[in-house]
């Protein structure tokens, strides 16, 4: 074992030095280190869980990529039919890391009961369709059937059954305005499932049903739907693997991620990123600045040892060695603690959701969490990297000690 080492072991369970004037300065100092890990561990966690969750329920929803018509409008509804004849249909073999594409059609519409009306998208889908998507979302019922003969299952949201005072099982009828002519095209619809994804501008529009009463109201052949929703496997590589699609596709057709429709959804979200950035900054900088005075306090109480050692020998990086080594032990101490108490919140916040949340505002009814053991790490050893760099300046001070005037220093 080190010399510097042995000293510095010393020094820390030296009783004398747990009863110092420092005692109370190096508690606060790793309390700062402590709750500025908690912060860090769970702005990373909060963070990067909410952006994952919107991205995932946007997707759910849409796909990454969008593959329609130009013809088409910028709403949400299917006006004019592409053929579902596409070299990339069912399997995009001309881009690596495509994950399923289905077809899918939708629908404006007006759902009418006896004490209320709604207008909805009618979203049609097929034996294709990837029903995962929406499982974790389903709070009642099953998912339609959509492998069999045509049928009036579908899928609707908590937020409209609520609104038209419909439940599981019930029958509706919904009205489709006629493309170009007067008058309407009438369905009754079984409720089979109802589900609540959190998203207010999703549950307040789409239910979920077949793709062929799309194809017979718009009076389309079997053949045609209204576009492909393409999912890849690696969401960083979205707008990569979107230009990729577009160039794989037919000049006739347009391509366009989610991140391109939904800007204004992930404009928000990178405000995240700038958040995270901030608040590491910010605790980083508290818990140095914490770390720095107590090294001074330590430094200046322990002159005398500082002299004894210089005249015993000793060299001033050997020394410093020996309070850098004491400073490293106190932010272990914090850090610990920090996560501890920090990776603890967040598991609570996993599997209880005890903070909830404005889905009007956040799209999402509670706290969603990511915990990213990799990311704990690198931030601990960020953290204690940059605690010691900075702790090296302070340190500097025991150069300017000399043995002689030191040795008396009382």
């Amino acid at each position: 074992m080190k010399l510097e080492y042995f000293i510095a072991k010393r020094l820390i369970t030296a009783k004398d030095h747990k009863s110092s004037i420092s005692a109370p300065i190096i508690k606060i100092a790793i309390t700062a280190i402590a709750l500025g890990m908690i912060m860090m561990i769970v702005s990373i966690a909060t963070g990067m869980g909410l952006q994952q969750k919107i991205r995932q329920k946007v997707s759910a929803f849409n796909g990454h990529i969008l593959i329609s018509g130009y013809n088409d409008n910028n709403s949400d509804v299917s006006t004019k039919p592409i053929s579902l004849k596409q070299a990339f249909y069912p399997k995009f073999k001309n881009v690596d890391g495509i994950a399923h594409v289905q077809a899918v059609a939708s629908k404006a519409g007006i759902i009418r009961t006896e004490t209320a009306f709604e207008g909805i998208i009618f979203k049609g889908v097929g034996k294709d369709y990837q029903t995962t998507n929406l499982e974790e979302y389903l709070i009642e019922g099953r998912l339609p059937n959509f492998k069999t003969n045509l049928n009036e299952e579908v899928l609707i949201s908590q937020y409209l059954a609520n609104r038209l005072g419909l439940k599981l099982n019930d029958k509706f009828v919904t009205y489709f305005m006629k493309e170009n002519s007067e008058g309407y095209n009438l369905r009754n619809f079984n409720i089979v499932g109802i589900y609540n994804s959190g998203f207010q501008e999703f549950d307040a529009s789409y239910i979920i049903g077949d793709i062929r009463h799309v194809q017979r109201i718009n009076k389309w052949k079997p053949n045609e739907i209204g576009s492909f929703e393409v999912f890849v496997d690696d969401f960083t590589q979205i707008e990569q693997k979107g230009q990729q699609v577009y160039d794989e596709t037919s000049s006739t057709l347009d391509t366009q991620t989610i991140v391109e429709k939904f800007y204004y959804i992930f404009e928000w979200l990178k405000l995240f990123d700038f958040n995270i950035i901030v608040i590491l900054i910010v605790m980083i900088a508290v818990s140095t600045i914490n770390m720095v005075v107590a090294l001074l306090v330590l430094i200046l109480e322990r002159t005398q040892m500082i002299g004894i050692l210089k005249s015993l020998g000793a060299n001033n990086w050997s020394i410093r060695k020996i309070f850098l080594y004491n400073a490293a032990y106190l932010i272990g101490r914090g850090l610990l603690w920090g996560n501890i108490i920090g990776i603890g919140l967040l598991l609570l916040q996993k599997y209880f959701g005890i903070i909830k949340l404005n889905p009007e505002s956040y799209y999402v009814n509670e706290a969603p969490v990511d915990i990213n053991l990799f990311y704990i790490l690198l931030l601990n050893i960020g953290t204690v990297a940059i605690c010691l760099l900075v702790l090296l300046i302070p340190s500097y001070i025991i150069t300017k000690i000399t043995p002689s005037k030191s040795i008396r220093f009382e």
